[in-house]
């Protein structure tokens, strides 16, 4: 029988995933654009190291075999401004301008989904528009415990 806490243990890969998805996060609560494959796929090449679309598919998903090649992983980290600890490490070793961004990344997402709910509800009133983000901040997972979730849909 397995103990309940081993069953709740997040596997090596989606814990990979948790942090590149968290650093793509971080890029757009910014201000900046998310990046693409490509410009990460550029970046890694100025560095000397090369990086498929399937392997970073399945880096950011938490699917497939985990990717270990400390070089990568680092160049990764360089490649996003952060320590290589980060990705070679563990939670302890997040990176402040990281942990600054989780609190931030959901209060977007919060922010977002309030905006569109009150422009397509049309006229709420303040107590349903403040319930509705009550129920939406208890609901959206913060950045930190997503699972290879990447940023929200732009509105219009």
């Amino acid at each position: 029988m397995t103990d309940a806490h081993e069953s709740d243990a997040v596997s090596p890969q989606l814990e990979l995933a948790r942090k590149l998805n968290l650093l793509l996060d971080v890029v757009v609560a910014e201000g900046n654009t998310p990046y693409t494959y490509r410009q990460i796929e550029a970046g890694l090449k100025e560095r000397g190291l090369t990086l498929s679309r399937a392997r970073w598919a399945y880096m950011i998903t938490g699917e497939g075999p985990l990717v270990t090649d400390p070089a990568l992983l680092a160049g990764i980290a360089d490649f996003f401004r952060i320590p290589p600890e980060y990705m070679l490490g563990s939670d302890d070793d997040l990176p402040a301008r990281v942990d600054a961004q989780l609190s931030f990344v959901k209060s977007l997402r919060v922010a977002r989904v309030v905006t569109f709910a009150a422009r397509m509800l049309g006229d709420v009133s303040p107590e349903t528009l403040r319930s509705i983000t009550e129920l939406l901040e208890d609901e959206i997972p913060d950045a930190e415990t997503s699972d290879a979730e990447t940023s929200p849909p732009e509105t219009a």
